[in-house]
């Protein structure tokens, strides 16, 4: 049973920074992608940040120069390092493996982590 695991997530100020990390544990044979979205409130969930399985990597215009993915593939861990925090970047954030291939290609969800950026 695969399982992901979210953490990092709680109250910056303004300029501050924090580190998300997710770990997916269970059978997995190949990772296609790793991606980081967010939520807020009233809003759409939206892509932040995603990593290819070759380490190839993409960020929204709002994260770019500001956020980091990273991973460790030893311990099956994405990071999302989120420096120069604002007020807007206020949400739910969750991390998105897609996995598999084929008839077993699957997303699988953290459950989320709040950030909250506010004096």
């Amino acid at each position: 049973q695969v399982q992901v695991v979210e953490s990092g997530g709680g109250l910056v100020q303004p300029g501050g920074s924090l580190r998300l990390s997710c770990i997916i544990s269970g059978n997995i044979f190949s990772i296609n992608a790793m991606n980081w979205y967010r939520q807020a409130p009233g809003n759409e969930r939206e892509l932040v940040a995603t990593m290819s399985g070759g380490g190839s990597t993409n960020y929204a215009d709002s994260a770019k120069g500001r956020f980091t993915i990273s991973r460790d593939n030893a311990k099956k861990t994405v990071y999302l390092q989120m420096n120069s925090l604002k007020p807007e970047d206020t949400a739910v954030y969750y991390c998105n493996f897609d996995i598999g291939s084929g008839i077993y290609r699957k997303n699988y969800w953290g459950q989320g982590t709040q950030v909250t950026v506010s004096s």
